[in-house]
């Protein structure tokens, strides 16, 4: 099956998601009736059909996380966001930044931020590999350090 192809847009936004949405907008966007989970905890988080994993803050979207193997595919610069080796999207994000003068940040577990793009890239492990999970996170989040060192919400699946 071919995954789904989405596009980051300047504002952060992704697909057909944008920031500031409620939960039923989100559903609506994915085409869907609703989530298949919703699971408890400091924010409010929703995981969909196809790897997307929806998190709000006051109830309104704040967070989009999508499945290295399962989830939409998203490029940047031709490059795949999702499922990728983390040590090229690591270096490839560091390229871009020196290239396009993005804001670089590093995360307390390692993990790479884009903060001006409002992407940050996790590492999934996905049998023995581990592979690169993209987080679409609104600006606010980024800048703030008690929600940028709680990021992602819900913790690596395996």
């Amino acid at each position: 099956m071919e995954r789904e192809r989405w596009e980051l847009r300047a504002e952060g936004d992704v697909g057909p998601l944008r920031f500031g949405m409620s939960p039923a907008e989100v559903a609506e966007a994915l085409v869907v009736s609703g989530p298949e989970a919703r699971v408890g905890g400091p924010y409010g988080q929703e995981d969909f059909p196809g790897g997307v994993k929806a998190f709000y803050d006051a109830g309104r979207l704040a967070c989009i996380a999508l499945d290295a193997l399962a989830g939409p595919q998203v490029f940047l610069a031709d490059f795949p966001l999702a499922g990728s080796d983390p040590a090229q999207g690591h270096q490839f994000l560091l390229d871009h930044a020196a290239e396009h003068g993005n804001w670089v940040l590093y995360t307390p577990d390692a993990s790479l931020s884009l903060t001006d793009l409002g992407i940050l890239l996790r590492e999934q492990r996905v049998g023995g590999a581990l592979l690169t999970r993209p987080l679409f996170v609104k600006e606010e989040w980024l800048e703030s350090e008690y929600y940028r060192d709680r990021l992602p919400l819900e913790g690596v699946p395996g």
